[in-house]
């Protein structure tokens, strides 16, 4: 049995796409391993059909952290077997590129994004200089590289001559759809729309600003935020400053499941990431097929990818701009239009079975029996 080990530099709790990587791995018969990181914070971990590894640092942001995670991470490469490493994001590959050569072992690049190009580091010359430099060594060495849409593929190719597949991270297509918790169960309001905002990465620049503000104009409905970001904390203070309780709602991050069963009880779904920077503009977010895949409606803003979803399979609106009173006169007119949104909903169960994890990793598997055998 071949062994294959996976790395990710988060608490291995919320990110689907690796634990879909991982599982198509297992049935594959490889023997797998993922490895991350315990924060403090951190829920705990639900059994899975391969082995998972958490690693405690005592730094958990900043450069000593990066520096740590680098460290441990080499070592616990280092005295494991593996055929295959598969190395999620920049953050994870250089240890796994060591490892890789000293062992004779084949690393496999899962390039979530374009590292180099996220917010927080374009916003700081010196730390993206560092990662950028380090982007140049690593990824034009990459002879099997994976990403998640198009637009990211070919940036990766004009910038270093290498060709990623493309695995979108769509969710599994499941027979049974609903969870059956109720409103009352999940404490929302029974008598109002709820728009859902939900992410592992709610930060600046991603529209979840300008929702809440809008908030303040829109009629009848809870804007519920679920995750977490580091514009969240600004968020629950201007709510609070602002007498918005009753309009706009914070929750942490849940599991899976639990996730689940409040976007399947949503009305509106948003995705407003904003087209500031290259690694926005050519996003497409985990959340719009989740939202999909529960059959509700998109509000989306005006970004390449995620316009040519909607578009195609007609699940919601394009919003064309962020500003609050738009964006609030849009919430009310398209939470009115209750035909439109029933079409809508239809077109997204529809979409869901095309639009499913069981036939994108049948790219994933072809590809890693061809260049893994």
């Amino acid at each position: 049995m071949k062994k294959a080990i996976v790395s990710v530099i988060n608490d291995l709790v919320t990110d689907q796409r690796v634990h879909k990587v991982c599982t198509s791995l297992h049935e594959m018969g490889y023997e797998v391993h993922l490895v991350g990181r315990r924060q403090r914070a951190s829920q705990p971990l639900a059994d899975r059909v391969y082995a998972t590894h958490r690693m405690f640092l005592l730094f958990e942001k900043g450069p000593l952290f990066y520096l740590t995670f680098q460290f441990r991470l080499f070592f616990f490469l280092l005295f494991r077997k593996a055929d295959v490493l598969v190395s999620n994001d920049l953050d994870t590959l250089l240890p796994n590129y060591w490892i890789a050569r000293l062992k004779g072992a084949k690393v496999v690049y899962d390039a979530h994004e374009i590292f180099t190009e996220v917010p927080e580091l374009t916003a700081n010359p010196g730390k993206k200089k560092t990662w950028k430099r380090l982007e140049r060594y690593l990824v034009p060495k990459m002879k099997y590289m994976f990403t998640v849409n198009d637009s990211i593929s070919d940036w990766y190719y004009n910038e270093y001559g290498v060709r990623a597949l493309v695995v979108r991270n769509i969710p599994l297509l499941k027979q049974k759809d609903k969870s059956g918790l109720t409103r009352e169960e999940l404490d929302l309001p029974a008598g109002k729309k709820i728009i859902l905002l939900q992410g592992a990465g709610i930060n600046i620049q991603r529209g979840a600003e300008e929702a809440v503000e809008a908030m303040a104009g829109v009629n009848n409905a809870l804007l519920l935020i679920i995750g977490s970001g580091d514009v969240v904390p600004f968020l629950k203070q201007y709510v609070e400053e602002k007498k918005l309780g009753e309009k706009v709602r914070f929750l942490a991050k849940q599991p899976l499941e639990k996730l689940r069963a409040y976007t399947q009880l949503a009305d509106l779904g948003l995705t407003l990431d904003k087209n500031t920077n290259i690694n926005y503009r050519f996003s497409l977010p985990n959340k719009l097929f989740d939202y999909i895949h529960a059959g509700v409606p998109v509000l989306a803003s005006d970004l390449v990818e995620v316009r040519n979803i909607v578009e195609k399979y007609k699940v919601g609106a394009i919003a064309m701009q962020h500003e609050p009173q738009y964006l609030a006169n849009l919430f009310n007119s398209v939470l009115a239009d209750e035909k439109t949104l029933a079409i809508w909903k239809e077109n997204a169960k529809l979409a869901s079975r095309e639009l499913n994890w069981q036939n994108e990793e049948k790219v994933l598997k072809t590809r890693y029996a061809n260049f893994l055998s």
